[in-house]
């Protein structure tokens, strides 16, 4: 199991876990507490000034080995704790700190072990009931909120349904988690749970319900960047573009300690590109970009989203050579990812004049080209597209530049038993160029026979239908 990350527990735990120690052990146990965090040069005369003073004292002994282990000094932790259980043998505490120590050296189930003890021993200790259901966890994450079940026989005033979500959260059970969380009163809940919870919901794709989460919490912290954040990404995944940049406002400029990564300048980004601030989103992409990310396929997706924001702002030069770059940086672009260069090289086409147009159709074609040669099955569609860019490249029809790709496809797509809708559209469109192109050569009597093939696929189409002189009735 991994470490400790799974040991962590609210405050109001620790302090619900704790049996009430006597004022002076308390005073005592703060003190050296404060010794042993400062190390001085006699740190071990002073430890054992209070050691002598208190072999009998099982809470101080375990102040001492509790303060030890949180300065990382397990050989001492352990040996207070077992000095504590020599002085007292049943109390629990003890037996939660041995725990902690067995998690910390990744051996759960020993630790599993001495949380049960602690429960033995006080079974209204809810400290050792999490604990135990969080070592748990990765076994059985079921398993493990039946343990915290147990709990709530004994102390019905402890959230249980709070801890449950947490231990199901921190196993990626969102839907359980959000279950749990559901039966708690939000007003109630603990920041981490408010947390956990609307992130559940973020992930599980409720995004009205992870925002009222969020909202909730920023009443009550409204410089919360977390929550800030949170409702953030759910205005943008609701495409309630104005509130998302009001929370991207807030979580930028008006949270306190706010740390950003890539991600939250790509967020930033679709938030602006949806509220369609295309200048502005580009800056956040291209802030996205300048943070660390690790993840060489993230990377990628955020040069594709900076590309298709040049596109958006109808700077297809800028899109096509950021397109360039995402190609380049992808170890295997998909048969989709190339498809997407050669339609901003068509989209750019429409936009340009003259041999400037006609060129960049060419390049769109020659794309089309390796796309098939690096994917041979796609063949189907490359034909369609090249059939539909050399269409472009002879608007009038006079040269029949799109001809030979259109019988091309018509041949490939004709033999197949079973036709889908996508098949019929596609075969529509090549007997209405096949036949214009026909027609035009004066040849009526063969572009008669595409206008029937059409309304064989299509008995409503009204192109094949005036083209036939068949009246509508």
């Amino acid at each position: 199991m991994k470490t400790f990350k799974y040991l962590l527990v609210g405050a109001m735990l620790m302090g619900l876990g704790m049996p009430a120690m006597a004022q002076d052990a308390k005073a005592q146990v703060d003190e050296i507490t404060k010794v042993i965090k400062s190390n001085p040069a006699d740190l071990a005369d002073q430890v054992k000034a209070v050691y002598k003073k208190n072999k009998k004292n099982a809470p101080v002994l375990l102040g001492i080995g509790r303060a030890y282990y949180e300065v990382k000094d397990t050989v001492n932790a352990r040996l207070y704790a077992e000095y504590a259980r020599k002085a007292d043998s049943k109390y629990s505490p003890v037996y939660i700190l041995l725990g902690d120590l067995e998690a910390l050296n990744s051996d759960g189930g020993n630790a599993a072990v001495q949380y049960q003890q602690a429960i033995y021993f006080d079974p209204k200790n809810p400290e050792a009931y999490y604990k135990y259901a969080s070592v748990y966890r990765k076994v059985s994450p079921a398993e493990a909120v039946a343990k915290l079940e147990e709990l709530r026989t004994h102390r019905p005033d402890i959230a249980v349904d709070a801890l449950a979500g947490r231990i199901y959260y921190s196993s990626n059970k969102f839907d359980d988690a959000i279950r749990c969380y559901s039966k708690v009163d939000m007003n109630n809940m603990e920041e981490v749970d408010l947390t956990d919870y609307a992130m559940s919901l973020w992930f599980t794709q409720k995004y009205d319900k992870s925002l009222e989460v969020a909202k909730f919490a920023l009443t009550k912290q409204p410089r919360d960047a977390g929550f800030n954040r949170l409702a953030f990404f759910n205005s943008t995944d609701l495409k309630d573009y104005d509130n998302a940049l009001m929370y991207a406002d807030a979580l930028f400029n008006k949270s306190d300690s706010a740390k950003f990564s890539y991600f939250d300048y790509t967020y930033y980004g679709n938030a602006l590109s949806g509220a369609k601030k295309y200048v502005e989103a580009i800056e956040m992409y291209k802030k996205a970009l300048g943070q660390e990310i690790t993840d060489k396929s993230k990377r990628a997706g955020v040069i594709k989203q900076l590309a298709d924001g040049y596109k958006q702002n109808d700077d297809y030069a800028n899109a096509i050579k950021t397109y360039e770059e995402f190609l380049k940086f992808v170890d295997a672009p998909s048969a989709t990812d190339i498809a997407g260069l050669a339609q901003l090289y068509t989209q750019y086409a429409n936009t340009l004049q003259d041999e400037a147009k006609m060129e960049t159709f060419k390049k769109a074609e020659g794309v089309y080209d390796d796309m098939e040669q690096k994917f041979p099955a796609a063949v189907e569609y490359t034909t369609f597209m090249k059939a539909r860019v050399n269409s472009y490249m002879d608007p009038e029809t006079k040269d029949g530049k799109a001809k030979p790709y259109y019988e091309k496809l018509a041949g490939m797509i004709e033999p197949k038993a079973e036709k889908d809708a996508a098949d019929k559209a596609r075969l529509v469109e090549c007997y209405r160029y096949l036949g214009y192109y026909t027609l035009l050569q004066d040849d009526k009597e063969g572009a008669d026979v595409y206008w029937k093939k059409i309304l064989e696929l299509d008995p409503d189409n009204t192109i094949a239908k005036q083209a036939l002189g068949i009246a509508d009735k």
